[in-house]
């Protein structure tokens, strides 16, 4: 029963993301909707092989710029709400925006500090005090979650301390649609 709700909770999520528009403006690869693969693991995304960050060009309001991403190629978000020592991603939410753990993060491409902070998501991973996302609505190398539901991708000058903007491009405006109760 629990697993049906989480599904239609994801999906009633998607085609309101999709609906209203949000990552439109923010696509890279012509999608104008984030989904959910078959298939997609909503667990966090654990990194595997030698590097657990690096960089990659991809295109953030239009704009083509150097994204924090995965060992997978997926770009890294944070999620302003978020304080520097506590994630506020759980439950429904960490199950599309998984957290990123790793018991020994290494990064290429980027000078910023690496941390890990053990919580119910696990080793959760940070990036100069802002805890880091997927979003399970990505490809690898494609940002759809820019600005939904308040998360905003990394960047490799993402300055110290959480609540600070992730991206060198303006966050567009809050959207009502980011009312999930999360």
């Amino acid at each position: 029963m629990r697993h049906t709700r989480r599904v239609i909770a994801i999906a009633v999520i998607v085609a309101a993301l999709g609906a209203t528009g949000i990552a439109a403006a923010v696509t890279a690869g012509g999608s104008t909707k984030p989904t959910v693969a078959a298939g997609s693991s909503m667990k966090p995304t654990v990194a595997a092989g030698s590097t657990t960050i690096h960089t990659l060009s991809a295109t953030v309001n239009g704009k083509t710029e150097a994204v924090l991403v995965d060992s997978k190629g997926l770009p890294l978000y944070i999620y302003k709400s978020d304080t520097a020592t506590r994630s506020l991603v759980s439950g429904e939410l960490a199950s599309i925006w998984p957290p990123l753990v790793s018991t020994s993060p290494t990064i290429a491409g980027a000078t910023g500090k690496l941390s890990v902070t053990n919580d119910a998501n696990g080793a959760q991973v940070a990036y100069n005090g802002h805890f880091l996302y997927t979003f399970v609505g990505d490809s690898a190398g494609h940002v759809t979650g820019q600005g939904v539901q308040n998360f905003f991708v990394a960047t490799p000058g993402l300055t110290t301390g959480a609540g600070t903007s992730a991206s060198s491009t303006p966050a567009p405006a809050a959207s009502s649609a980011g009312g999930y109760g999360y």
